[in-house]
């Protein structure tokens, strides 16, 4: 007889570290306030779900708009937006909110929308008939609203980008307006010099500005890659801007190491005394071509912060953490003409004089190679047996203690299809990892999955999802994994099956989760795109409620 599995109840939010007035948003680049709405909008971007080491799930975008109550600050809802927004408009009479969007895509279009965001749903309509860039916009009287669009493509060259189509667009009722309602006729005017401006330095003022008059301090802070527990009820995490940081139990940051770009990685030494730290160092342009900057590699104490000593590789390298004492560094850079070599060396103790080479292990592919492990008992790898870019022939590997791979079984499932690394986790002699078929046009339903396999390669269990994962973690009880879309899965680890799917939010208010850790004490640590530690419980006590059921299969919030 199979064994039932009970579903959970949703948990609770038990701690809220690094929150902040207008943490949904990120970092701003425009915002208006409305006297006589009393409300605040605001657009701007909790940034990508990808770095040097690899991309947290694709199908992203961090472009947001938030409307809030400029009494108190209260959030009242966040949309996802497709492309950077540009522009933010109240209607003088109606509860409407006009907002301009859009980026040239790099090659030939520029792409964007105007959106009509209703004040008292949240309901948003893309208004235009074809996608255009939207730069600005500006209500004339109630009926007519000024719009400045870029070209729609840059055919005329460099000028294209110094170049804006003024329109004015006329309807009785703005509220009555459908998708595609304004047609592309309606906007075909002559082109004129246009400059565009940058909003986000008064974007920022303004949001300092309205804080400090509420008793309250606006910082920014993004993306949270990394998160560990402490048996004593510390959090440590990794984010933009900052290497590495503690958090007390009384939710008082402790220390913070800072950082140019920031932490990525965070690895806990066999003792616990202390954590290594990765920081991101992005490629620039230097002529004449690109440059990757110094790697930071460092090793922190715990209850200090000091920094003891910093590993600095050849190039950039991501951290492998292999259980006990090891740790692997695994070279990123150019493709090379040879094969790259993975190093070896000892988590505790003067680990930077003890790197030692192993053998190689072929170039790192940023979206095929991707293989994070949490909880291993030894250092894992995904090798590809093919050129760096192929998403065929994906193999799990162990690293041997002499730094040389060991090919365990094939990645993909069947192994005949191309698929993507992601996130993994370690279980009694079996590894959890979730990853997605590669799909060349578009993503097909149930491209996405989470499978347990045994060492040998056996499959145990197999749930299938519509979302990349950007976070896996296990209490050995539950696997825990969270997606793009925000909803946070929990799967019985001996079969799979699903006991919660729910939408991660604080406050009511959507969020998504970057990073996950299974603390020691039982919770469920979620470090957000939008820069804040969220402590998940399911003792329920008299607080906020911190997840909200999906309104459906698939749903984005």
């Amino acid at each position: 007889m199979a064994r039932e599995v009970p579903e959970i109840p949703e948990p609770t939010v038990r701690r809220l570290l690094g929150g902040g007035p207008f943490a949904e948003i990120g970092d701003p680049a425009v915002a208006v306030a409305d006297d006589r709405s009393g409300l605040l909008a605001v657009g701007g971007d909790v940034g990508s779900a990808q770095w040097t080491g690899g991309p947290r799930g694709t199908g992203w975008s961090g472009h947001r708009i938030g409307v809030y109550e400029r009494d108190g600050l209260r959030c009242r809802y966040v949309l996802r937006s497709g492309k950077p927004v540009r522009a933010l408009a109240f209607h003088p009479v109606l509860p409407l909110l006009a907002v301009g969007t859009g980026c040239y895509d790099g090659g030939y279009f520029f792409e964007g929308e105007l959106l009509l965001v209703r004040l008292d749903t949240g309901d948003a309509v893309s208004a235009l008939e074809y996608e255009r860039e939207v730069l600005d916009l500006a209500w004339r009287g109630g009926t007519e609203l000024r719009l400045v669009l870029s070209p729609s493509e840059d055919w005329e060259g460099p000028v294209a980008h110094e170049q804006g189509h003024v329109a004015v667009v006329h309807r009785a009722d703005w509220c009555a307006v459908g998708p595609g309602d304004v047609l592309g006729e309606e906007l075909d005017v002559p082109a004129a010099p246009y400059d565009r401006p940058d909003r986000g330095p008064e974007a920022r003022r303004l949001l300092t500005e309205l804080a400090g008059a509420a008793g309250r301090g606006w910082a920014l802070r993004r993306r949270v890659w990394a998160v560990e527990g402490l048996p004593d009820g510390r959090v440590l995490a990794a984010l933009d801007g900052v290497l590495a940081e503690s958090w007390l139990p009384s939710g008082e940051r402790q220390w913070v190491v800072a950082d140019e770009e920031g932490g990525r990685q965070l690895v806990m030494s066999g003792d616990a005394a202390s954590v290594w730290a990765n920081a991101e160092r992005l490629r620039r342009h230097a002529p004449p071509g690109w440059k990757q900057g110094g790697a930071r590699i460092a090793r922190i104490e715990v209850d200090t912060g000091r920094v003891l000593e910093t590993v600095r590789p050849d190039g950039y390298a991501v951290l492998v953490p292999g259980g006990g004492r090891r740790m692997v560094l695994r070279p990123v850079g150019e493709p090379s003409a040879g094969r790259e070599r993975l190093s070896m060396c000892e988590l505790d103790g003067a680990a930077g004089a003890d790197v030692r080479q192993g053998t190689g292990a072929g170039d790192f592919a940023l979206f095929n190679h991707p293989f994070p492990v949490r909880r291993p008992s030894r250092p894992y790898v995904l090798l590809g047996t093919r050129a760096q870019w192929s998403h065929r022939d994906l193999w799990v590997s162990a690293v041997d203690k002499d730094g040389t791979p060991r090919p365990l079984f094939p990645h993909g499932r069947p192994p005949e299809e191309d698929h993507f690394g992601g996130p993994a986790v370690e279980i009694a002699q079996s590894l959890v990892y979730a990853g997605s078929v590669h799909e060349p046009h578009a993503r097909r339903p149930g491209s996405c999955y989470v499978v347990r396999r045994s060492l040998d390669g056996e499959v145990l269990w197999e749930h299938r999802g519509d979302h990349r994962a950007t976070a896996l973690d296990s209490d050995g009880t539950n696997v825990y994994a969270a997606d793009v879309s925000g909803a946070l899965t929990v799967l019985d680890a001996e079969t799979g099956e699903v006991r919660l799917r729910t939408a991660l939010a604080v406050d009511g208010v959507p969020t998504c989760a970057l990073s996950l850790a299974v603390t020691p004490q039982g919770r469920l640590l979620a470090g957000t795109f939008d820069g804040r530690i969220v402590e998940y419980g399911w003792d329920r006590p008299t607080g906020t409620t911190g997840f909200r059921r999906p309104a459906g299969p698939g749903t984005s919030v």
